[in-house]
């Protein structure tokens, strides 16, 4: 029996990175794991390498399509919030498409996908926890990340506004604050040596987060040996946060 049998538990941003780390341990572990991601082709390659995993396919993008999608596959006991997107610019070049774009990704459709899962769990009268992938961004500023960082902002907050009103109903909210990890979105704004070694120097592990590192900080969070640990943001950033 593994840790997680019995449960069922649902992933966003599923395809690549940190999400489907995260859907391929959970499935190692136990669980009945339902992957969400709007690129069907990264999809179909997960459920090759794991055939036991159930695959959607929506555009959190799209608030009642996606809510829609989700509805389906309830009750959800475990859900991972890690769908998100990065565009970077200086502050007076943001643009409003780029701000309309990552809070929608980012923060909305958190909001969105937690209170199908929640509100169903609720209906039920069972328990569950609520993982959302937020950032050293949220805390820190960092150049050329005013919308990123704000979004990310946001998402710390509506993690304990979660924990805080989903708590008293046997469902815990916390949220992982990686510093940079070297996935596809990592490498957008940390590939240039120029960029990524100040950032590194700053960090008292000295190297940036492996996906595993993230990916064992989620499956706590959402085990119960984690029982106790409700609105917490849960730094993977080698002390970054401490500095």
């Amino acid at each position: 029996m593994g840790k997680f049998s019995g449960r069922r538990a649902l992933v966003t941003g599923a395809g690549a990175g940190i999400g489907r780390a995260t859907a391929l341990k959970l499935a190692e572990m136990g669980a009945e794991v339902f992957a969400l991601s709007k690129t069907l082709a990264n999809l179909e390659s997960l459920k090759e390498q794991c055939p036991s995993i159930s695959i959607i396919c929506v555009d959190l993008g799209n608030w009642t399509e996606a809510r829609e999608a989700v509805k389906k596959i309830t009750p959800i006991h475990l859900l991972v919030n890690n769908a998100a997107y990065a565009s970077l610019a200086p502050f007076l070049e943001a643009t409003p498409e780029s701000f309309d774009k990552m809070f929608n990704v980012n923060v909305k459709s958190i909001m969105n996908i937690t209170q199908v899962v929640a509100g169903d769990l609720v209906a039920r009268q069972s328990r569950g926890a609520v993982v959302n992938l937020s950032s050293q961004a949220g805390q820190r500023a960092l150049q050329d990340h005013t919308v990123y960082c704000s979004s990310k902002s946001a998402v710390d907050m509506m993690t304990k506004m979660m924990a805080l009103e989903l708590g008293p109903k046997g469902i815990r909210a916390n949220a992982v604050s990686p510093t940079v990890v070297m996935t596809d979105m990592g490498r957008v704004g940390w590939s240039e040596p120029a960029k990524a070694d100040p950032m590194r120097a700053r960090i008292p592990q000295g190297r940036f987060a492996e996906v595993e590192d993230v990916v064992n900080a989620i499956v706590y969070l959402l085990s119960d040996e984690s029982d106790m640990v409700n609105g917490t943001l849960l730094a993977v950033d080698g002390g970054f946060l401490a500095a």
